[in-house]
């Protein structure tokens, strides 16, 4: 008997989209991408004269709502900016599709809430907010040593170096210390390259710390400025040892030895080190809809990174130290 494929769309097809488009068709055997959807020009264009997407009989929707109206489309990957993650997501759940949304839920935390509590109200509805490190080989592997094994004793300190990505920093630091609650945090930043991020507010390299109830601490360090390529590293302490992934990147396992010493190259960004997470990202995702399991990851998460990222951003602007009580309410 032949397995029945979850029909998936995938919303936004900018870099991101047309990975995962990509991934889905190549690498998710169990998903069959029937349509994908965007409003930018030239993202359209591209669509248009895209022969792997005619190949593959995919509908391209330049109308989201049209798009949510495709014959037996199940699920919908939404991959589109930010600020419209919300308002697709809730869209998607009342045309009754399953949903995976791209990190963050949402840039305002009110509306990043009123997807947790719709989701709720679709119990049958798989709704998964993305954070690709979890399906990582290699963070798997740290949370195994980390959590099951106790290789390290009681993890109590985390360090984070990492660019740009600053949700999937936040997110880890809640898997490895086994969800702790926070207490308080504090962020400063400079600008040293990027001139025109000034205008938003913004920085290009900044410090975070966040304390948590019961003794633990995560320390961030986020650069914009990384000229040797995508470094994320990650070390837990703990009180018998340490934990640390990715701590020297590389992008192979080439070194070259000459007058300049040894040297090896690093991946250029972040979908070279974290392709192989997506694709069991999108397989995982794809099981739970046809199995009828929970998603992998709660959809709550994505609410409580969000919380913690608005504190460090509010601590960067303001110079002043974020808190929150013993039951997780910011003061």
């Amino acid at each position: 008997m032949e397995q029945k494929r979850v029909k998936i769309a995938v919303v936004g097809l900018g870099r991101m989209g047309k990975r995962h488009v990509h991934t889905l068709l190549y690498r998710v055997p169990f998903a069959q991408v029937v349509a994908v959807c965007t409003n930018m020009p030239h993202e359209i264009e591209w669509a248009q004269q895209n022969e792997e997407y005619k190949d593959f009989g995919i509908t391209l929707y330049e109308d989201y709502d049209k798009m949510l109206g495709h014959s037996d489309l199940d699920a919908v990957w939404v991959s589109t900016s930010t600020d419209v993650h919300a308002s697709q997501t809730l869209a998607a759940m009342k045309h009754g599709k399953h949903v995976l949304c791209e990190k963050p839920l949402s840039t305002d935390l009110d509306e990043a809430q009123k997807v947790v509590d719709a989701a709720k109200g679709y119990p049958d509805l798989k709704v998964m907010a993305g954070f690709s490190r979890r399906f990582d080989d290699s963070y798997r592997d740290a949370a195994k040593k980390i959590l099951e094994d106790r290789t390290i004793g009681k993890p109590f300190l985390e360090r984070r170096i990492f660019v740009d990505c600053a949700i999937h920093d936040i997110d880890l630091t809640l898997w490895y210390p086994e969800d702790p609650s926070p207490k308080s945090c504090w962020a400063t930043g400079t600008l040293q390259h990027h001139p025109e991020l000034e205008m938003s507010k913004d920085v290009d390299n900044a410090v975070g710390v966040v304390e948590f109830w019961g003794g633990k601490i995560a320390y961030f360090l986020c650069s914009r400025t990384q000229a040797h390529g995508h470094d994320v590293c990650t070390e837990v302490t703990g009180t018998e040892g340490k934990v640390a992934i990715n701590g020297l990147p590389r992008d192979n396992n080439v070194v070259v030895c000459d007058k300049r010493g040894m040297t090896h190259e690093v991946q250029p960004e972040y979908w070279q080190r974290f392709e192989h997470a997506f694709a069991t990202e999108a397989n995982e995702f794809i099981t739970a809809i046809l199995k009828h399991k929970p998603v992998p990851l709660p959809l709550e998460l994505g609410q409580k990174v969000m919380q913690i990222a608005r504190a460090l951003q509010d601590a960067l602007w303001t110079g002043e130290v974020s808190r929150w009580d013993e039951h997780g309410v910011r003061l």
